[in-house]
């Protein structure tokens, strides 16, 4: 199949898209040397039409494939969606919606945890993937046939894995499931990432306000940096080397180059200066302005040995259940639960609380026993519970 180039032939394939109820979207791309995702070719297909469209096509608007995107009329349908999306907010400032993700809705239905679409393909649509050209440079200008067709079997076979989950999704009574995930992925904010709140994305190992303070200037120059030059994170400054600034808090230029992490030289760039000013700047910072460090989880005493018992009666119901664990709650949010009954997490809300986070709360209380019965583990009321469990 021959991509499109011509905004006329995106426009004219998009028309008539448009007048079927859903499409499925995929996109490749290219993002290991810049900060925001290099969009190279769009995989579009109906019920009976399958396009490919060259994004990197000389003067090619992709206007029409975005109006398409926009339109409430038309669901879009994803497999493991939240790159996609991505990309298309940073090139039309929107969220395409609605939207359907079938690595979610695969989850939900118990194919297992962040299921790969090859899997998904092979067990639903009875599709053999051939994943030789996963790791293909799509930037590359002529796309062989092979690779052409592999990108448009993410979309093609997709037709097929979606009206089958759609239909187990009725059937089981959990569409509004996935309709709720669907709502974080097509909020705008999920895409945004602004800078003065980029230390938040990182695992803190500050221990005073003042060393928070500098660490968030540190991050909020590195992610405008990075934004402003396209370029990622790590090669505007090291995760490593904004700890340790933010730890010793370097006066000069001279006393940023003995650090361990700043490599030989650095301290002399543009960067070393503006890294300078970042400390100077937090320093500056009154006392009874500082941040305040992020409270660490609170730990109740027993809560570890909760936490594993969690983490059993998580696996029981979701074999019960027929749901992917990752779902209803992580590992961090099963330790949350065993130190506070009232965490905000989404486990211990709507769908998820009737299906786990009761249990799990009775489970605290000593209502509910994991027992032995026969060779299997089951969850019973404590006041059942075999006598010799």
């Amino acid at each position: 199949m021959i991509p499109l180039t011509s905004t006329d032939a995106v426009r004219q394939a998009c028309q008539r898209m448009a007048a079927h109820p859903f499409v499925t979207v995929d996109t490749e791309f290219l993002r290991e040397t810049t900060y925001y995702p290099r969009l190279c070719l769009i995989q579009v297909a109906s019920p009976d039409e399958a396009i490919l469209i060259d994004a990197l096509a000389e003067g090619l608007d992709l206007a029409p494939f975005f109006e398409l995107m926009a339109n409430e009329a038309v669901l879009k349908v994803f497999h493991a969606a939240r790159q996609d999306l991505e990309i298309m907010v940073n090139l039309s400032g929107k969220v395409p919606a609605p939207i359907f993700d079938t690595q979610v809705a695969a989850m939900v239905c118990g194919y297992g945890d962040q299921i790969a679409y090859d899997q998904l393909a092979q067990q639903i649509a009875r599709a053999r993937i051939d994943k030789t050209h996963r790791f293909t440079d799509w930037a590359r200008r002529p796309l062989s046939e092979a690779q052409l067709d592999y990108a448009l079997a993410d979309v093609t076979h997709l037709r097929d894995i979606y009206q089958a989950l759609a239909g187990q999704l009725e059937e089981s009574g959990r569409t509004e499931w996935v309709k709720e995930e669907m709502a974080v992925l097509t909020n705008l904010s999920t895409y945004i990432v602004e800078p003065a709140e980029a230390w938040q994305r990182m695992k803190l190992r500050v221990r005073k306000p003042i060393e928070l303070a500098v660490l968030q200037k540190l991050a909020e120059w590195r992610e405008s940096e990075a934004q402003t030059r396209d370029v990622p994170r790590g090669r505007i400054a090291k995760d490593d080397l904004l700890f340790e600034v933010a730890t010793h808090q370097p006066a000069s230029v001279e006393a940023l180059g003995r650090l361990r992490a700043v490599p030989r030289g650095w301290e002399r760039s543009r960067s070393g200066e503006e890294v300078i000013a970042c400390v100077k700047a937090a320093l500056e910072i009154a006392r009874e302005d500082l941040p305040r460090l992020p409270k660490p989880p609170r730990r109740a005493e027993g809560a570890p040995a909760v936490a594993d018992l969690l983490k059993v009666l998580l696996k029981l119901v979701c074999e019960r259940e027929g749901v992917a664990s990752r779902v209803i709650a992580t590992v961090d949010e099963l330790e949350l639960i065993a130190a506070d009954d009232e965490a905000d997490v989404p486990a211990l809300k709507g769908w998820r609380r009737e299906l786990f986070g009761n249990e799990a709360l009775k489970l605290k209380a000593g209502k509910l026993a994991i027992a032995v019965s026969g060779r299997r583990s089951v969850v019973v009321p404590l006041d059942e519970a075999p006598s010799d469990a």
